[in-house]
């Protein structure tokens, strides 16, 4: 979930018959305009400086390979199934576009994507979970480059001080963020904002202690938002946590103002700006020792439009094949701290960036939010952030919950 791809906002929902509409009349009318054939168009949200300059870079290799030129056009990452939808309404698709994987599904139900295993691209070096985080309902629509996680940082210093371990238990965060809490500082920061960004640091909670997306009133569900108000009324949270996104934690991380933070890999490349702060990464504690850490899978996947043009689509495949492929997934999360999806280019990964195999470990057992609920998703992570905010300002996690999984059924 990186930074690029979690500013969903509740104007971003769009509803499946209306993709469905739009990109209907795309794909039985082709391309609505006259293209240069050896020009082909990449839609992403690579728009921060760093991450443009990397997949130019990647795409202009990839085009030299297969000789053709491929640009990149990029927007907000909010935007891009807004953009898509406007480009499919005047039918001027691009030949690809690189959805965040929990908004894919939305315009695959909607008849919008190719299935990539007709293009060619195979999964055979890619982990299961990894290939299901950009399928739906079993059909292979986006190539993950790269995938991501959250986990435990923590300040190496401030634990060294205390005298204190990592925690790996609730217990254990609930009572060592206490005890790190004092003055300014608060012992844990975490994202539980109203908008997708505390959606997906609630995932490893709600997951670890068995709750489902399916049922979100359930007991596993309602005793993980507890748990997060008790580190909220033990001060170990500061009471900002209800409006902060995963960069506003780092922020507060960085500064010095909370001593452990829940956060991903696209973090890293700001906090080694600081070179007085030692930190490590461990994985995210679960409710008892011995339980797993189940985090969700960030990131977004590479997809081919269903244009109609049979010919570009096939060539758009080669592109997604390439730019997928094993060299080019490692340099790309070489260069952005993510997990390569490839499990080749990841044991490479792993060996070039040891501070992190904690998070590579988190990657293996983590799961898509889109895998059981597809297209539904969306609905549910609108009610969970209603959700949050209601507990974490004084309503109870039970009543919350239920008001939640009444207008992720009903849809209002």
């Amino acid at each position: 979930m990186s930074k690029r791809f979690n500013r969903r906002s509740r104007s971003a929902v769009i509803s499946v018959a209306a993709v469905s509409v739009l990109v209907a009349g795309a794909a039985l009318t082709g391309c609505g305009r006259q293209r240069d054939s050896s020009v082909y168009t990449v839609l992403n949200s690579s728009t921060d400086e760093t991450y443009h300059r990397w997949d130019a870079q990647a795409m202009a290799r990839c085009g030299e390979l297969l000789g053709v030129t491929v640009e990149q056009q990029s927007v907000p990452a909010a935007q891009v199934m807004t953009k898509a939808l406007r480009m499919a309404s005047s039918k001027s698709l691009p030949d690809i576009v690189q959805f965040d994987a929990s908004e894919m599904p939305t315009f695959a139900e909607a008849g919008g994507l190719i299935d990539l295993r007709t293009l060619g691209l195979g999964t055979e070096d890619v982990p299961r979970g990894i290939v299901n985080f950009g399928s739906y309902r079993g059909t292979y629509y986006g190539a993950a480059r790269s995938v991501n996680t959250l986990a435990l940082f923590y300040n190496k210093d401030i634990l060294r001080q205390a005298g204190l371990k990592v925690p790996a238990t609730w217990a254990e965060l609930r009572e060592t963020a206490k005890k790190l809490t004092r003055g300014k500082r608060y012992g844990l920061a975490l994202s539980a904002g109203g908008a997708e960004d505390g959606v997906f640091q609630f995932t490893p909670f709600m997951w670890s202690n068995g709750g489902d997306e399916t049922r979100l009133d359930g007991p596993e569900v309602v005793q993980a938002l507890d748990y997060w108000k008790s580190l909220l009324r033990d001060g170990s949270l500061s009471k900002s946590t209800v409006g902060w996104t995963q960069a506003d934690v780092n922020d507060q991380f960085m500064a010095g103002n909370a001593a452990m933070m829940i956060n991903g890999p696209w973090q890293v490349e700001t906090l080694n700006t600081k070179k007085s702060l030692h930190w490590g990464i461990a994985r995210i504690p679960v409710p008892k020792a011995g339980d797993p850490s189940v985090g969700p899978l960030g990131g977004a996947v590479l997809t081919v439009p269903n244009t109609g043009d049979e010919r570009r689509e096939r060539m758009a495949g080669k592109i997604v094949a390439c730019l997928s492929s094993e060299r080019e997934q490692l340099t790309y999360a070489l260069n952005s701290w993510m997990v390569p999806a490839n499990e080749k280019a990841a044991a490479v990964w792993r060996e070039r960036v040891p501070e992190l195999d904690a998070l590579a470990d988190q990657v293996a057992a983590a799961r898509s939010r889109t895998a059981k609920l597809g297209a539904g998703w969306p609905q549910v992570s609108l009610a969970l952030q209603s959700a949050f905010q209601a507990a974490l300002t004084g309503q109870s996690s039970q009543a919350a919950l239920q008001r939640a999984q009444q207008r992720a059924t009903s849809g209002n």
